[in-house]
């Protein structure tokens, strides 16, 4: 096996290439979009309260797990696809656990976006006299 020696160069390329597959994730991905619409509302409403450090740190968590998920999720279904073109049950459900994995990714996203902002919005709207 041939191993390729480190150079700036090739990090530059491969940081290009990692950057395009994101750039066309979100250009061919509906999913990717409505991710990034959530990602958008959740920097918002960082700005607008105060969040602790871990609670900055858990939101960050839990969104990269969202995108991450999301990103696999894709390759799983482009890879499935180009294997199997045709429908097989196998294809299916492979497909479906992957999609399974995003959903729960999103829930405990979701979850964690409750427990930090719903009390604080509940604080905003009925401060404590």
């Amino acid at each position: 096996m041939h191993t390729k020696s480190f150079s700036l160069r090739s990090r530059y390329a491969s940081i290009r290439y990692a950057i395009s597959g994101i750039c066309r994730f979100l250009r061919e991905e509906p999913n990717a979009r409505l991710h990034g619409m959530a990602t958008v509302l959740l920097a918002i409403l960082s700005c607008f309260f105060y969040l602790s450090a871990g609670e900055k740190i858990a939101l960050v968590i839990v969104t990269a797990g969202v995108w991450i998920a999301e990103a696999f999720n894709t390759v799983v279904e482009r890879i499935m696809d180009m294997v199997s073109p045709h429908y097989h049950p196998q294809a299916g459900y492979i497909k479906d656990l992957a999609a399974g994995a995003v959903l729960v990714a999103a829930i405990a996203a979701l979850a964690t976006g409750g427990l930090v902002f719903i009390p604080k919005i509940f604080n905003h709207v009925y401060p404590i006299i």
